[in-house]
């Protein structure tokens, strides 16, 4: 009689009970976005740097597992540049609102974001299913933000005081930010006039 110890253990990727790790650290990091702000808002920018820092970590640690033992979701696929979104418009937000840099630029990312999600429920309704992935320029561009963001918070810090390496990341985001989003308008506006041409086109035939 065989020994139930004895049977293999083996256990599919999918049905892992750490399957869910990437996902609840991206939850993690949604979470953080409120004290973050806060900490930034109230001038606690030791504690903002360290919480930007392990938000960062996070990020980096979640795409690893997920990728690394196949637990890529569609729901992660959505909660991960969400969390990315809302770190960094909290970010930018309370930058703004304490003077560490000009309102205008927290208004231009802002309003980059809502004219992409304006623009992706509009292509939804009027158009179809959107499957948007990032674009290269669009990931230069977050990656450029988040670069920002942490010289902003070394220089509160004062652990960190290169006023034109800081300018020079300043004006490099504005000018990825103005062009990413540029790029989304005019390539989703032309993909849209493209679906609905073929759709009046086979409604004629």
């Amino acid at each position: 009689m065989k020994s139930p110890s004895a049977e293999p253990q083996i256990m599919a990727a999918g049905t892992s009970p750490w399957r869910h790790l990437p996902n609840a650290l991206t939850a993690l990091r949604m979470l953080l976005v409120v004290p973050l702000a806060w900490l930034i808002r109230e001038g606690h920018y030791n504690g903002a740097l360290l919480i930007a820092a392990g938000a960062g970590a996070t990020d980096a640690l979640d795409g690893l597992i997920a990728k690394r033992y196949g637990w890529q979701s569609w729901l992660g696929g959505v909660l991960d540049p969400l969390a990315d979104k809302l770190m960094l418009l909290a970010c930018f937000l309370s930058l703004g609102i304490i003077g560490a840099q000009p309102i205008w630029i927290t208004w231009l990312v802002i309003g980059r974001d809502v004219v992409i999600v304006a623009g992706a429920v509009a292509y939804h309704h009027l158009v179809g299913r959107l499957n948007a992935q990032p674009t290269p320029l669009s990931k230069v561009t977050t990656c450029l933000q988040i670069v920002y963001v942490l010289a902003q918070l070394l220089t509160l810090t004062t652990w960190f005081h290169v006023p034109i390496l800081t300018g020079v990341l300043m004006w490099a985001t504005v000018v990825a930010t103005v062009l990413s989003g540029v790029q989304y308008v005019v390539v989703w506006s032309l993909k849209a006039q493209r679906e609905m041409r073929s759709r009046n086109a086979g409604g004629r035939t």
